[in-house]
């Protein structure tokens, strides 16, 4: 490959051979190859929280970041890159949701979903097996909730929108169980292989999850970066921070998951609504609906979205373009 590299990159002569992912391996090759032509390099950081918690595995000669908080985190964890090799741009994955053209109106989305138009819904957002493995388990002590909270006089549904790498059958049970509070909206993902870094989002999958968003009140997980999705609109997370019994992963807690380090960038534990029992899930969706007990919480969500990606979130491909004009031209 490396070879094969070296071969496409003589003849086509770019200026810029940029990564969007530093911890594919596949990339290593045309990344050294085009190094030992002299053609500069960058790499985009792929996650929130791919510093701390991740692997770099691409050395380059330039990177972008999300913030200046991940890029004091790169300057920690690699002390040899420089400060001149970071550009701070934010991330891409945000501008969507200050697109108002690709909104749907309500009456369009809920017929094409099959969702009922007087109910408000609820998005619970899973994670991937390894993440989360009691997802069904959360999924159906939501919807248990929101039976109580319908049966007070509410008229609530559940929006449920699986990880977009997990194909698994864990969720069947739950769903049909529960066929009339929770509506599945698949996301539109294109799969070309076994591995999770060949599970591709697509610019209709953008659509689909602005829009369900935005027809949604909230949004409900464990320790989920649509905190930042949801926050975009002004609209709340919970996030589920209790354990269930499970045989098949009996070491795994959440407490392994909120204690690692990303999540200290917090400004403030009240950047979202902790659901700490399922008992409390119902109490929490009341308060979520509030509007009066929401604002603080989405405020302080919006001071963490701010420190984790740089604002103008909307401005992010624009300071992309910028730093590789800069990278060209030096």
């Amino acid at each position: 490959m490396y070879f094969d590299s070296w071969d496409t990159l003589q003849k086509e002569k770019p200026d810029l051979v940029f990564c969007t992912n530093q911890r594919i391996t596949l990339a290593v090759a045309p990344i050294l190859a085009a190094q030992d032509l002299g053609i500069p390099t960058a790499t985009f950081i792929f996650s929130w929280d791919n510093l701390p918690k991740g692997t770099k595995v691409l050395e380059t000669d330039f990177y972008f970041v999300w913030s200046q908080h991940m890029k004091e985190e790169l300057s920690y964890y690699y002390p040899y890159v420089k400060e001149n090799q970071i550009s701070v741009t934010g991330t891409t994955q945000f501008e969507p949701h200050y697109n108002e053209s690709i909104i749907q109106l309500r009456e369009v989305f809920f017929e094409i979903h099959g969702l009922d138009k007087d109910k408000k819904y609820i998005c619970f957002s899973g994670d991937d097996v390894t993440t989360s493995p009691n997802d069904p388990t959360y999924l159906a002590d939501v919807a248990q909730a929101v039976r109580l909270l319908n049966s007070k006089g509410y008229n609530l549904g559940i929006v449920f929108r699986r990880c977009p790498v997990d194909f698994s059958d864990r969720f069947d049970t739950v769903l049909k169980t529960n066929r009339d509070i929770i509506k599945l909206i698949v996301p539109k993902w294109e799969k070309i292989g076994e591995g999770w870094n060949t599970i591709l989002p697509t610019k209709e999958d953008l659509i689909l999850q602005m829009n369900t968003i935005f027809h949604t009140e909230m949004v409900i997980n464990l320790g989920s970066s649509m905190v930042f999705d949801y926050v975009a609109h002004k609209k709340p997370c919970g996030f589920i921070n209790y354990d269930v019994p499970n045989k098949a992963f009996p070491d795994w807690s959440v407490k392994k998951i909120y204690n690692f380090i990303h999540f200290r960038s917090m400004p403030s534990k009240d950047a979202v609504f902790w659901i700490n029992n399922p008992h409390q899930i119902s109490e929490t969706i009341e308060k979520m609906l509030s509007n009066d007990d929401s604002e603080k919480v989405v405020r302080n969500a919006q001071k963490w979205f701010e420190k984790i990606n740089l604002h103008p979130a909307e401005k992010a491909s624009e300071r992309i373009w910028d730093a590789i004009e800069k990278i060209i031209e030096a």
